[in-house]
Formats: C-alpha cells, structure tokens, sequence
C-alpha cells in the first residue's frame, strides 16, 4: 500500500496490485510533483520508497516525487568526453564550500576550468543517515542528498559545468548500503546473500536466489544519474566488493547500462579496484569489463613514500625508488601478479597493452590524506621542493593526473574521517576508525589514538571545509598548478601526451622523455634527493635531438613558486641537477659547426 502525507488529516491510503513478479503497483490518479509518500508494507510498518527521488527529511523520513522534465537543460550541444586528455578533480560537496551547497560550488566552476581542470569527480551524493558524511554510506541510491540542495541544484551546477566545459563524474558505492536508513530488507530479504563476506555488512545479491531485480535496480541506478542529470561517467567505488559468480559479471552490466543511457554521447567509467584486476578495462570482446580506467594506488604509495620516506602499513611494499615511479607511469601497476608481502598473496595482473591514460594517478585523494590520522595534506607531510617536483611529475606524464579539492593551493583544511551517526552507532564507527588506524605503527601508540578527531564531531567536519581564499593567500602553490597545468594543454608535446621512456640517474633522480615526431623532444629532470653532480652521463635519453641542445622550459625551483632559482643543467663539467626539484628541458638549436 502506498500511503501518501495528507498534513491534519491523515495519510491517504492507495492500494497496490500485486505483479506476480515481487512487485507491486497502481495508478496514482492525483499524484503530482512534491508529494510526499511512504509504502505501507502488509498493512504494518510504514517506510520509504527504495528508489526514491529524494528524501526532504532523510532517510527515516517520506519520500518526495520529483519531475525530472521540469529541469531547463541548456546543454543539448555537449557531446560528452572520454578519458584521454581529461585533468581529473576530487571533489566533497559538503565541505569544497563553507556553505557545502551544489549553488555555491557553482559559483566556483569558473575558477576550476582557468585552473585547467576538465572533469570534476564528485564524492557519493546518494542520501545517507545524519548531517554529515562522505557519501560512502548511502542507502537511498536514487536520491540526492537533501544536504546540498534540491536535485535541481544538483542538475543546474552540471548544467553550468558542461556551459564551460568542464565534464562532471560521479562516484556511486554498489558494494554495500550504509548502517543507517536501509530499509531494503523490510522489503525483501533476497536484497542480501550470506553467501560471501562484505568489509561493510551484509553483501548484495548479485548471483543468488530472486538476484535479477537486485541486479536490474543497480545498473538501472547506473543509466538514472547518466540520463537524469547528465552525468558525464561513473566512478565505482571498491569494485572488489561487488562479488557476483555469473557472466556478464554485473559490473559488465553497470557499464553498458550506463554507455545505453547516453545516445550520442561519450561517458567515462572508473573503476577503484584494490587487487588491480585489469580485465576492468580490458573490451567486452576480450573478456573484460569494458571499463576506461582504474584509479592507480602503486603510484600513489611510491610517490608518497619518495618523498615523505614513511613506508609503514600498507606502503609496505613501497621504497619510493626512481625505478618504481618510472615502472608505475609506463606500465600502470606496479604489482601485476608478483607477491605483496603486506598481503602475503599474490597481487593484480598483467597491464601489457593497456594505455597509460587509462591508470589515474593522484598524490593525494580522500582517503589517503584522510589515512595519516589528522588529514595531513602531502605539502604538510614533505619539504617544498619535493612536494613541488612530485607535482611536476604528476601533471605532466601520461597517466590521467587527478587533483584532490584544495591540493592546488596548498589547503590548509585537513580532510579527515567524518561521520555523523546516533550515539551507539558512532561509537562503534569510531572503534573502527581507531582500529583501523592501529596498522600505522606511529598512530599505535596510546599519545597519538588520543589526538585522533573523533569522526561523529561535528567541528570535525567543519574543520575539513576549503577556504578558498588561499588560492591568493597560497598564490605560489596555486600558480604552480596553473603553470604546469597550461604547459601539459598548450605544450605541442606534452598536449599530445605520445610515446614516452624513463632512465634512473641516481638513487633519487631519473627522467622522463617525451618523444616527438618532429624532433622537438622534451625531458622531464626529477630529483628528490641532493644536488646530482653526473661527470659522465652514459645515458642516451639525456641526449639531446641532432644538432640541438637542452634549454631549460620550466622549473619547480623558480622563485615564482617559492623556489630557489635554477641553473643550467648541462654544463663543461657534465650534468648538474638541482635537489628537491623538477626540470623541463626543450631541444633549441645549436649554431653550425663548421668542422662537421
């Protein structure tokens, strides 16, 4: 029975036919935009709808009826994206603004595209329990969070993004429902299976008894935010997670619904897969997924342990050599079957073949600088000149670099664990948290578990929200970005981001060369170590193109950024490459040698 809210009067009763099929329905002759509703199920317990549009209370409370049509769009001549070429940035609603509104993140589009940003990644929106949270324990798939606005706020800054350019992603969790406000057993028990264990609860049925409708309401979630919002792609989260026997895997089928979804249009769809299964990007033909791309954590523990030299608990299995972040940007993962050791099994398979663009590399996102306990950013935990060089690193190679929000002016905001949940369940939220901490050897002792933020306090989250008037007050930090970001768009050679090798100098120095058919080179120096004196450089990708030589393009060390200045590289005496620092060199002609 579906009731809907009759105010003084009482809810109105109207009865639903059974379908035969585990469903029911009717004709609701009265029904228009905004009411609000329930499902009254065997005349006992009243609850809201599964797939309800939004939730004006939250998740305990009615359901309300949108009309999806009555949205203006204005973007009828965007054609969508791919991958190649995209600069990706993760973004949190709640806390990019101090307001934490889809209208106010709106009005900071503008800024993000002169950044050179060109696709925004938007944390999970699907509503979830409490005030607060990252978006991860959704439990109302199809409707956005009453916490950021109306779901036309939510159509209009996508509308706005695709005005200037800019694509938008968004990040759904298919492989559990959050703790609080998931009604989906009172409907049926066959939304769950014992069969398999889940990190987060109880697993979905993807494979079991009466799965088909479990499966058909998740790639049916998929294909809604592509053609109800324009949503320009997908990033699933935790793909391991979704554990389902059958073939097409059900992941298969959230990609397809969701590329159905969009006529004439290109969509992205990224997969976050801690056991770096690359057959998520391999074409359907192959036996894979069908996938674009696959967030790359190897390149994030490596640059991370490079620079910070911290490799305790999961960065384990990472020195943050030269020779790991030259592997990771040609080949993608590091660990492609070789043993992990942190997990004493054998971790990922075979990327042979597999575009680089197709791996997104980042230094910092939410959950890693959430991981250091306080939320440190990379700028807080390294030295200026190595977090400025890794940066260099990231945003010029091939890979598709993804920002983090406030990474491009040096945030001076943590971004921490926040959950907003009642009292028992945000004590055992925060014993979890705790316990999860503990693998970090330094967070294990009893001063720092102490210090920890408690993730149910609200000035926890409010401690997370960007000021973002520290793009002028962080000015160095902020041109850098924008320098490197203009040269990887307007360079003739980084724009095209073509073929590519790498050399190890020394214990901390090595280079990228980017090849072109023009014979308009460019190397990219990266030194994360001392002054690198080379008398002698038996290296052929240090050679400069026929009849040119090496002049330096740009250089993380100019005071423009905070750097200390730069000097010729390549001097009588050999090579001389500055510590701390990156170093972009471009081929200039030499004057003619008569004697040759």
């Amino acid at each position: 029975m579906l009731e809907r809210s009759g105010g003084a009067g009482g809810a109105v009763p109207y009865e639903l036919d059974r379908e035969g099929n585990g469903y029911f329905s009717g004709i609701i002759l009265d029904a228009a935009p905004d009411m609000l509703y329930r499902y009254r199920l065997d005349r006992k317990n009243s609850y809201p709808d599964p797939a309800s549009r939004f939730q004006p209370d939250g998740p305990h409370g009615p359901s309300q009826i949108i009309d999806p049509g009555e949205f203006g769009w204005t973007d009828g001549n965007w054609r969508g994206t791919q991958l190649a070429g995209q600069i990706v940035y993760e973004m949190h609603i709640g806390t990019f603004t101090r307001e934490g509104t889809w209208n106010t993140a709106t009005l900071e589009l503008e800024k993000l595209a002169q950044l050179g940003v060109t696709a925004l990644e938007i944390m999970p929106v699907a509503d979830f329990g409490g005030n607060f949270g990252w978006g991860y324990d959704g439990v109302d798939l199809y409707a956005p969070t009453r916490l950021y606005g109306m779901p036309d706020d939510f159509r209009r800054f996508v509308d706005c993004a695709h005005k200037i350019g800019l694509a938008v992603l968004l990040d759904v969790v298919y492989n559990h429902f959050g703790p609080d406000g998931a009604y989906f057993k009172e409907f049926s028990d066959d939304y769950f299976t014992d069969r398999y264990e889940n990190e987060w609860g109880m697993a979905i049925n993807f494979d079991g008894n009466n799965s088909a409708p479990v499966r058909e309401f998740i790639t049916a979630n998929a294909a809604y935010w592509i053609a109800e919002f324009h949503i320009d792609g997908l990033r699933l989260d935790a793909t391991q997670q979704i554990l389902d026997s059958t073939s097409p895997h059900v992941l298969s089928e959230i990609t397809q619904s969701a590329r159905r979804a969009a006529p004439g249009r290109a969509i992205i769809i990224v997969a976050e897969n801690e056991p770096q299964h690359v057959k998520l990007v391999r074409p359907i033909e192959q036996g894979g997924y069908g996938m674009d791309g696959l967030w790359n954590d190897d390149f994030h523990h490596s640059a991370l342990v490079s620079v910070t030299g911290r490799n305790e608990a999961y960065y384990t299995d990472y020195h943050g050599t030269p020779q790991e972040l030259v592997s990771a940007l040609k080949w993608g993962y590091l660990y492609q079957g070789q043993r992990y050791s942190w997990q004493k099994q054998r971790r990922g398979t075979p990327a042979f073949g597999v575009s680089p663009a197709a791996f997104i590399t980042y230094i910092q996102n939410h959950d890693q600088v959430a991981n250091s306990g306080w939320g440190l950013r990379l700028h807080q935990l390294t030295s200026p000149g190595r977090c400025r060089a890794i940066t260099a690193l990231l945003l010029l190679a091939r890979a598709t670099p993804m920002l983090f929000q406030g990474e491009e002016f040096a945030s001076s905001s943590p971004f921490l664990f926040f959950a907003d949940h009642r009292p028992e369940l945000a004590k055992a939220v925060r014993k979890g948290r705790a316990e999860f901490l503990t693998q970090f050897r330094t967070l294990f002792t009893p001063e720092m578990q102490r210090l920890v933020p408690d993730p149910a306090d609200r000035a926890t989250f409010e401690r997370c929200k960007l000021d973002l008037n520290e793009r002028e007050a962080h000015s160095e930090a902020y041109a850098l970005h924008c320098d490197l970001l203009r040269l990887r768009r307007e360079d003739s050679v980084f724009r095209k981001q073509g073929s590519f090798d790498g050399a190890v100098l020394g214990s901390e120095a090595f280079l990228l060369r980017f090849f072109d058919a023009e014979n308009a080179d460019r190397l990219l120096l990266v030194n994360l170590g001392l002054d690198l004196h080379l008398g002698i450089a038996p290296e052929p990708l240090l050679a400069p193109p026929e009849r040119k030589r090496w002049d330096i393009l740009w250089s993380s060390e100019s005071p423009k950024y905070g750097g200390a200045g730069t000097a010729a590289l390549e001097t009588e005496d050999g090579w001389r490459i500055p510590g701390h620092a990156a170093v972009v060199l471009i081929p200039r002609t030499e004057k003619s040698n008569p004697q040759e």
